[in-house]
């Protein structure tokens, strides 16, 4: 191995039993929780390397990391989600190698995934990114739609060619009522996901937590964390 194949093995491994030991307090079998790797800022080089440790799932958040990655990746059995704030230029794009895009938050970046999806054949699943720094009908300040909107988005994205409503994402809000209450905001994004299951009852993915905070996403019931900095450090941008 490499040093930083060894280096990435090491930091799987902690992560790993983070999870696992997170599954176990919380009386969850470890394939309950999907790992994700925020592969944003790190080169090809890395995702291969992770693929060949045996990582499955992976996630950018800008455009122009993402497609010549996913292009040099090709080859590998890898899942590709998108969790960034996503603009309808960058859709096109998006569409042609994501499997996933976790940051659905308006009317107007659903009718431009559909477009897309159709003319690139292609079926996207799709999670409803909420924002929990929100009012009950406005925006959140990293993107993201209010509680109080999930009902009419989702009807949206589960009516729409192209696409498939999988679920829903948050991202631990900096302020507002949550802020500093991780497990709290966690928790609120499951009782929104029990709301949406009743109505669409396929939409299980819940995708919460990060580096610093996936043991309470995991104690509150999120099936997919989504990693970075605590598998890859701190590295220089690209470009």
């Amino acid at each position: 191995m490499t040093d930083r194949k060894d280096e990435l093995a090491t930091n799987l491994a902690k992560v790993e039993r983070r999870i696992a030991d997170a599954c176990a307090a919380a009386g969850r079998g470890r394939g309950d929780v999907t790992l994700i790797v925020v592969t944003k800022t790190y080169p090809a080089s890395d995702v291969r390397m992770l693929a060949e440790l045996g990582v499955r799932h992976v996630a950018e958040n800008r455009d122009q990391d993402a497609a010549p990655k996913a292009a040099a990746c090709v080859d590998l059995p890898l899942t590709w989600h998108f969790v960034g704030q996503l603009q309808t230029n960058k859709v096109r794009s998006v569409a042609g190698y994501a499997d996933f895009v976790q940051s659905v938050d308006r009317s107007k970046l659903v009718t431009a995934l559909s477009k897309e999806a159709v003319r690139a054949g292609r079926e996207l699943g799709c999670l409803l990114q909420v924002a929990l720094d929100a009012g009950e009908s406005e925006r959140g300040e990293r993107g993201g739609v209010a509680p109080g909107g999930i009902e009419e988005l989702a009807d949206l994205v589960a009516g729409a060619p192209g696409l498939r409503l999988d679920g829903l994402m948050t991202v631990a809000p900096l302020t507002g009522e949550y802020a500093g209450r991780e497990q709290a905001a966690f928790e609120r994004l499951m009782d929104l996901s029990t709301d949406l299951r009743r109505s669409h009852p396929a939409a299980t993915m819940v995708s919460a937590g990060m580096s610093a905070d996936l043991e309470q996403a995991v104690a509150a019931g999120a099936t997919h964390v989504r990693v970075g900095s605590a598998v890859l450090g701190v590295r220089p941008r690209l470009g």
